[in-house]
């Protein structure tokens, strides 16, 4: 139950690719919200298929970028969104129905964060869930690569941010480079000075894809390296934890008694 009915403007961003049967079910979801989004960005990264008039046709706004990779098509809709809340979704993503207002209601427990992140249950397209293997994916995921930038990183299926924070980074993102994890690139420049929250009530179904052992998932393993690596030496893992921990004392002094 919500204190209080949100009050904020939740911009929805959707990256799509050819991904039209999936993109109908997420539409399907964001329409059913208890909190309706104050507007659905569907970003056409040059698709081939129907995607785009899918999209239109649901009332989205429908924002195309040519630049092939989710880094370029994220944060184009990123920059084309009006909300005081950015909200992330990807294609295969199905939330549930106070998903949005949870993202609000998230906001309001942690008024410091600069973002909340949910996470996965990875489902077969018949709707199947991987319960045991969702939570190891997950866990190592938030685990691994949370030991690599000293706090929480962001999930690209189910993350929001605040639109000043993203204002605040835009310019740093790595958003021309293709071989980026664009959800782990957006947690380095965004932390360790900004507090990112895990919020599990957030936790959306996503496609089991992901989940396959094939040349898709060693490339996502390498990106995922590869997107850590490139921001050394500032952002070694050690230095990032130090200057997390000094945030966090700053942010305690400066909260009232």
């Amino acid at each position: 139950m919500y204190r209080s009915l949100p009050t904020e403007r939740v911009s929805v961003v959707i990256p799509v690719r050819d991904d039209y049967d999936y993109l109908e079910r997420c539409l399907d979801a964001l329409a059913r919200q208890t909190y309706a989004p104050y507007e659905i960005i569907v970003v056409d990264n040059d698709s081939n298929d129907r995607s785009a008039a899918l999209a239109a046709s649901r009332g989205a706004l429908v924002v195309r970028e040519d630049e092939v990779g989710i880094p370029a098509a994220s944060a184009t809709g990123y920059d084309a969104s009006s909300g005081d809340i950015i909200a992330r979704l990807d294609a295969d993503s199905v939330p549930g129905v106070t998903w949005v207002a949870s993202v609000c209601e998230s906001f309001a427990l942690n008024p410091h964060a600069a973002a909340v992140t949910g996470s996965g249950m990875l489902m077969d397209d018949d709707g199947r869930p991987h319960r045991r293997r969702s939570r190891l994916y997950m866990r190592a995921y938030f685990r691994l690569v949370g030991l690599a930038l000293g706090h929480p990183p962001l999930w690209g299926s189910a993350l929001a941010m605040r639109r000043a924070a993203w204002l605040e980074v835009r310019s740093e993102i790595c958003r021309h480079n293709p071989r980026v994890h664009d959800d782990m690139d957006l947690s380095v420049h965004l932390g360790p000075d900004r507090e990112i929250v895990l919020d599990r009530t957030l936790t959306v179904p996503a496609s089991s894809r992901m989940l396959a052992l094939d040349r898709a998932a060693v490339v996502r393993f390498l990106r995922g390296v590869y997107t850590i690596m490139r921001h050394w030496p500032r952002e070694f893992p050690l230095a990032r934890m130090i200057r997390r921990a000094r945030s966090q004392r700053e942010l305690v002094v400066l909260q009232p008694a």
